[in-house]
Protein backbone atom coordinates (compact mmCIF):
# COMPACT_ATOMS: atom_id res chain seq x y z
CA UNK A 1 0.00 0.00 0.00
CA UNK A 2 0.88 3.53 -0.95
CA UNK A 3 2.69 5.06 2.50
CA UNK A 4 0.56 8.25 2.21
CA UNK A 5 -2.29 6.13 1.59
CA UNK A 6 -1.71 4.13 4.47
CA UNK A 7 -0.93 7.61 6.29
CA UNK A 8 -4.87 8.94 5.65
CA UNK A 9 -6.87 5.87 5.74
CA UNK A 10 -5.31 4.06 8.89
CA UNK A 11 -7.20 3.18 11.86
CA UNK A 12 -5.69 5.44 14.78
CA UNK A 13 -8.25 5.10 17.72
CA UNK A 14 -5.47 3.07 19.87
CA UNK A 15 -2.81 5.35 19.07
CA UNK A 16 -4.91 8.24 19.76
CA UNK A 17 -5.67 6.40 23.32
CA UNK A 18 -2.47 5.46 24.33
CA UNK A 19 -1.82 9.75 23.49
CA UNK A 20 -4.58 10.58 25.55
CA UNK A 21 -3.19 8.67 28.14
CA UNK A 22 0.35 9.39 28.04
CA UNK A 23 -0.80 12.88 28.12
CA UNK A 24 -2.53 12.18 31.02
CA UNK A 25 0.14 10.50 32.91
CA UNK A 26 2.36 13.22 32.48
CA UNK A 27 -0.24 15.83 33.80
CA UNK A 28 0.15 13.71 36.69
CA UNK A 29 3.45 13.47 37.01
CA UNK A 30 3.78 17.29 36.73
CA UNK A 31 1.57 17.61 39.86
CA UNK A 32 3.29 15.43 41.88
CA UNK A 33 6.29 16.87 41.26
CA UNK A 34 4.80 20.96 42.00
CA UNK A 35 1.83 20.33 44.66
CA UNK A 36 3.49 16.94 46.12
CA UNK A 37 2.26 13.76 47.66
CA UNK A 38 2.40 14.55 50.76
CA UNK A 39 3.88 12.43 53.79
CA UNK A 40 3.84 8.73 53.77
CA UNK A 41 0.59 6.96 55.07
CA UNK A 42 1.71 5.75 59.29
CA UNK A 43 4.12 8.06 59.42
CA UNK A 44 4.16 10.76 62.10
CA UNK A 45 3.72 13.90 59.36
CA UNK A 46 0.80 11.90 58.38
CA UNK A 47 -0.90 11.54 60.98
CA UNK A 48 -0.38 14.77 62.44
CA UNK A 49 -2.39 15.80 58.95
CA UNK A 50 -5.06 13.94 59.40
CA UNK A 51 -6.71 15.85 61.67
CA UNK A 52 -6.44 19.20 59.19
CA UNK A 53 -7.97 20.15 56.01
CA UNK A 54 -4.52 19.31 54.23
CA UNK A 55 -4.62 16.23 52.87
CA UNK A 56 -8.12 17.40 50.89
CA UNK A 57 -6.78 21.00 49.86
CA UNK A 58 -3.41 19.15 48.35
CA UNK A 59 -5.37 16.93 46.48
CA UNK A 60 -8.21 19.47 45.13
CA UNK A 61 -4.81 21.54 44.21
CA UNK A 62 -3.35 18.65 42.81
CA UNK A 63 -6.52 17.82 40.45
CA UNK A 64 -6.48 21.68 39.61
CA UNK A 65 -2.85 21.55 38.41
CA UNK A 66 -3.66 17.92 36.80
CA UNK A 67 -6.17 20.13 34.57
CA UNK A 68 -4.71 23.00 33.71
CA UNK A 69 -1.95 21.23 32.48
CA UNK A 70 -3.97 18.94 30.73
CA UNK A 71 -5.86 21.76 28.79
CA UNK A 72 -2.64 23.53 27.69
CA UNK A 73 -1.41 20.07 25.61
CA UNK A 74 -4.68 19.92 24.29
CA UNK A 75 -6.65 17.53 26.18
CA UNK A 76 -10.45 17.87 27.68
CA UNK A 77 -9.71 16.85 31.15
CA UNK A 78 -13.31 16.42 31.42
CA UNK A 79 -11.85 13.04 33.74
CA UNK A 80 -10.40 15.60 36.40
CA UNK A 81 -13.40 17.71 35.92
CA UNK A 82 -15.66 15.37 37.05
CA UNK A 83 -12.85 14.34 40.41
CA UNK A 84 -12.67 18.14 41.12
CA UNK A 85 -16.66 18.08 41.16
CA UNK A 86 -16.89 14.96 43.60
CA UNK A 87 -14.49 16.60 45.69
CA UNK A 88 -16.31 19.47 46.01
CA UNK A 89 -14.93 22.13 43.68
CA UNK A 90 -17.13 25.02 42.55
CA UNK A 91 -17.60 25.74 39.38
CA UNK A 92 -16.07 28.63 39.93
CA UNK A 93 -12.73 27.08 41.18
CA UNK A 94 -12.68 24.85 37.86
CA UNK A 95 -13.06 27.69 35.81
CA UNK A 96 -10.47 29.82 37.36
CA UNK A 97 -8.09 27.45 37.80
CA UNK A 98 -7.76 27.40 33.83
CA UNK A 99 -8.54 30.87 33.27
CA UNK A 100 -11.95 30.66 32.11
CA UNK A 101 -15.62 31.69 33.77
CA UNK A 102 -17.45 29.76 36.09
CA UNK A 103 -20.48 29.60 33.60
CA UNK A 104 -17.61 28.98 30.65
CA UNK A 105 -16.71 26.04 32.79
CA UNK A 106 -20.07 24.67 33.57
CA UNK A 107 -20.98 25.48 30.01
CA UNK A 108 -18.12 23.37 28.73
CA UNK A 109 -17.94 20.45 31.35
CA UNK A 110 -21.04 20.79 33.49
CA UNK A 111 -24.00 18.44 31.48
CA UNK A 112 -20.95 15.91 30.64
CA UNK A 113 -20.07 15.53 34.45
CA UNK A 114 -23.69 15.52 35.49
CA UNK A 115 -24.06 12.60 33.10
CA UNK A 116 -21.49 10.53 34.67
CA UNK A 117 -22.04 11.20 37.97
CA UNK A 118 -25.87 11.41 37.62
CA UNK A 119 -26.16 8.67 35.00
CA UNK A 120 -30.28 8.56 35.74
CA UNK A 121 -31.15 12.13 35.71
CA UNK A 122 -32.82 12.18 39.05
CA UNK A 123 -30.19 13.85 41.50
CA UNK A 124 -29.55 10.53 43.20
CA UNK A 125 -26.57 8.17 42.54
CA UNK A 126 -27.30 5.13 40.45
CA UNK A 127 -28.16 2.12 42.83
CA UNK A 128 -26.71 -0.88 41.30
CA UNK A 129 -28.46 -4.21 42.61
CA UNK A 130 -27.18 -6.72 44.58
CA UNK A 131 -26.98 -10.05 42.38
CA UNK A 132 -25.84 -11.84 45.16
CA UNK A 133 -27.61 -11.27 47.84
CA UNK A 134 -26.45 -13.09 51.39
Amino acid sequence: MDPITLAIEADISDATRSVVTAAAIEAGRVADEIIGTGPLPGTPEWEAEQSTDLPARRSLAWHLLSLRVQLAAGLDGLETVVVLRVQGATWATIGTSVGMSRQSAHERWGARSAAILDPVGDGLPEIVPNDNPA
